[in-house]
């Protein structure tokens, strides 16, 4: 997706959705995508949330590249390219990219790129962890799936304390032997983490 800063410096960003979640694991703001960046992200991602089989991809640049092409071969994931000028071919992910346009690259100033990555952060809580979705019975994509790690941002960029907190990703060794690690909504912490949520569906308000 391509955006721009208030300065008018061109803004690209990565986005990943699973079509049968809807969970996205990674918006990832940047200056510009070559293939090892996006090979980057999926493998970060990748070590969290598991491998896919298969990746939907389109024909830009950034996927059509040796760098991406050796990474997925390495794990066993297809490259499914839709055809040139089909958006048809990748439904979801567009509807998903639709998605983030109108509600967050088309609502916000971005003053520089950890500005931008923090806003899209604060959307992507919204989206992951408050709004029900009606395609996966009003539930919330966090809800269908469990992350074992802290996602980690680029050049050693952690996300804040509060979208740690929100994803369930911060236990202690004691909670992590008392719930074999950090499942979202279980034990004690599914009220404390809830009202965050509510805390953060309403400043979206």
């Amino acid at each position: 997706m391509h955006d721009q800063l208030a300065t008018g410096t061109k803004l690209r960003a990565l986005t990943i959705v699973d079509t049968f979640s809807r969970f996205s694991p990674a918006i990832e703001p940047r200056f510009n995508f070559r293939g090892a960046d996006v090979m980057e992200v999926l493998e970060r991602v990748g070590r969290v949330t598991g491998f896919p089989a298969a990746i939907r991809v389109d024909q830009g640049s950034e996927f059509v590249s040796r760098d991406l092409d050796l990474w997925a071969y390495q794990r066993g994931v297809t490259l499914d390219f839709s055809r040139p000028g089909k958006p048809t071919d990748n439904a979801y992910a567009e509807s998903f990219n639709a998605t983030v346009r109108l509600e967050c690259l088309g609502r916000c100033w971005f003053l520089d790129l950890d500005d931008a990555c923090e806003k899209v952060e604060e959307w992507w809580i919204e989206y992951n962890g408050v709004r029900p979705h009606s395609a996966i019975g009003h539930r919330t994509p966090l809800s269908l799936i469990s992350l074992g790690n802290l996602l980690r941002r680029p050049q050693g960029r952690r996300f804040s304390a509060e979208a740690v907190q929100l994803l369930g990703c911060v236990h202690t060794p004691l909670e992590k032997a008392q719930h074999g690690g950090p499942t979202m909504g279980s034990g004690s912490r599914a009220p404390a983490i809830a009202d965050q949520y509510r805390r953060c569906a309403r400043r979206h308000q």
